[in-house]
């Protein structure tokens, strides 16, 4: 037996309206043909590759985050965050590829797979393999435990019922309850010697990425959840009360969820508007110097705050090394960008004058989102018509 849902109430099918709506802004916000979707898109891929992982404790910075997803060499991670993250990328890459496949159906050599990617560099804990005995989620510093998984014994057929529940649309299950139940019923078996958070926030990312309203890039809630690590303990505490409990209710964590998809759609739908509006405003300002559209990615990443590299700028404006580097060049002479360091490892920054275009479009139009199911937001709160 897995954890099921409850019955959607009116006010959580009014919160999933809400929801889809602005998925279907963001998604119109996405259609149009524009040079800083891809971006935008890479940015919000890293963003969940750094969320997911922040939450195991295995921290990179932003700029390490859109390195992994590019395939370059980090500037600053340590080995073993670095090779985490890496792993991560790989997993959620084959995740997005899956996103976009027909008949598609899930198996459990689709999660085994997952799994081993991940964690491929550790072969101590069994990447691929289910875990071999008794597992225990301690807290962190003192070493209580705060969950015990069910016997491994019982490993095997409680997956065999997951992905069976999977690949079973007869329910007309919202997408979105049925990504968030495989999520929790994933980390509650907790199938693996390590890594079972990790898994199961991917494993939500497909459910939600195989739906096709959006881009894969953007279904996932994973940097949500990072930055709001306590509250994702709290629930799942909740709603499993210390074992495996699958007649408890699941509502709590639904709710969560829902809150989660809401925020972070939201906040996409005002990252388009914020990068619509700031890639205008270098372009109007590179126009001015005389220099090419092409270096308005290396100019919209370095207003943002991130440190450019040739190799990350010459991927997106699919130039050559040596134009590259002169783009790059003009961009410092024209004030526009900082260089620090020499040869391979010089590096661009913003100017404070980039920087302080975007500082004001981010006041301006990034804002904090609401709770949904607060009392006072029910008749407030943007539909995004």
């Amino acid at each position: 037996m897995l954890y099921r849902p409850a019955p959607i109430d009116p006010v959580e099918a009014g919160v999933i309206d809400r929801i889809e709506s602005t998925r279907q802004k963001l998604r119109h916000n996405l259609g149009a043909p524009r040079r800083w979707t891809g971006l935008l898109a890479r940015n919000t891929l890293a963003r969940a590759i750094q969320g997911s992982n922040s939450i195991e404790g295995y921290n990179v910075t932003r700029e390490d985050a859109i390195a992994a997803a590019e395939g370059e060499e980090p500037l600053d991670a340590k080995d073993e965050a670095w090779m985490a993250v890496v792993g991560y990328r790989t997993a959620m890459t084959f995740v997005l590829q899956l996103g976009r496949s027909k008949n598609f159906t899930y198996n459990d050599g689709i999660i085994r797979s997952l799994h081993f990617m991940m964690l491929q560099h550790h072969l101590t804990k069994r990447p691929g393999n289910w875990r071999p005995g008794t597992i225990y989620v301690r807290r962190e510093p003192g070493g209580e435990v705060d969950y015990e998984g069910p016997d491994a014994e019982m490993v095997p057929g409680l997956i065999d019922e997951l992905v069976d529940s999977l690949n079973d649309d007869s329910d007309g299950q919202h997408v979105l309850i049925k990504a968030a139940m495989a999520h929790l019923n994933l980390v509650m078996i907790h199938p693996f010697s390590d890594g079972n958070g990790r898994m199961a926030r991917c494993l939500q990312t497909l459910v939600l990425a195989q739906e096709g309203i959006l881009e894969p890039e953007f279904c996932s809630i994973e940097e949500y959840l990072g930055k709001n690590t306590q509250d994702y303990y709290r629930v799942l505490a909740e709603t499993g009360e210390g074992t495996w409990h699958p007649r408890n209710s699941a509502k709590a964590w639904i709710r969560f969820n829902l809150t989660a998809h809401y925020r972070q759609a939201v906040t996409l739908v005002q990252r388009t508007k914020l990068m619509d509006l700031l890639w205008q405003e270098l372009a109007s300002i590179a126009g001015r110097h005389g220099l090419p559209d092409r270096l308005l990615f290396a100019l919209s990443d370095g207003a943002v705050g991130y440190r450019v590299r040739n190799s990350s700028y010459r991927n997106l404006a699919e130039v050559s090394d040596i134009l590259a580097s002169r783009d790059l060049k003009n961009a410092v002479d024209a004030g526009l960008l900082v260089a620090t360091g020499e040869r391979r490892g010089r590096l661009y920054t913003g100017a404070p004058t980039i920087r302080a275009i975007f500082d004001k479009l981010k006041s301006e139009h990034l804002k904090r989102v609401p709770d949904p199911f607060e009392p006072d937001m029910q008749m407030t709160l943007p539909t995004f018509q």
